[in-house]
């Protein structure tokens, strides 16, 4: 029986990969997140998530009686081309929102899938569009006063009090919480390892 090992430390992927009942373990990779700008956001991400897989692919023991599977994601988010990551202060905050008020962006997530035993390697970039409602310079400040958007690329976190901001959205919305779960589910299935 496969063994998924999610690379992550993020309380909202362990919660998507909980919400449709996948038993895995976590072991974070350490990879430090620098964007490249020179690279494509779908390459960025994909870059990154392979980087974090890989990481901890190396630390697993091969081999061993129960073969893994490393899940690695990396998500970013996009104005006319430009990556935001995750704000630094709340002055990069401020910025991010008040770029992003009224407009829409894509959200980009990479994923990658290794094979511990195979090395079989599987990556994919999905992406959402969102649309931000407009926001008074209050809404951004009480928003950034609510500690949220400090871990969250583009500053804002759809899962929480961050589904205010939200107009609305096309594609997937697992995707701008930090997993898409069916392209995930549906490259599980190609590593031989069935959900549903």
């Amino acid at each position: 029986m496969k063994q998924l090992i999610l690379a992550s430390q993020s309380p909202r992927r362990k919660m998507l990969l909980q919400q449709i009942g996948v038993p895995f373990s976590v072991f974070p990779s350490d990879i430090k997140e620098p964007i490249n700008m020179d690279m494509s956001p779908d390459r960025i991400v994909i870059d990154l998530s392979e980087k974090k897989a890989e990481q901890v692919c190396g630390k697993l023991e091969r081999g061993s009686k129960n073969s893994h599977i490393v899940l690695a994601a990396d998500t970013v988010v996009v104005l006319d081309g430009i990556v935001m990551g995750k704000p630094n202060n709340p002055e990069e905050a401020f910025g991010m929102l008040e770029a992003l008020s009224g407009r829409w962006h894509e959200v980009v997530t990479g994923v990658t899938l290794i094979d511990v035993e195979s090395a079989k390697k599987m990556t994919h970039a999905e992406k959402t569009r969102v649309k931000i409602r407009r926001l008074s310079k209050q809404t951004i400040q009480q928003y950034i006063n609510s500690g949220e958007p400090f871990d969250k690329a583009g500053a804002y976190g759809i899962q929480g009090l961050g589904a205010l901001l939200v107009e609305k959205l096309q594609g997937c919305y697992y995707n701008v919480v930090g997993l898409p779960l069916y392209r995930v589910s549906v490259m599980l299935n190609d590593m031989g390892f069935k959900i549903l």
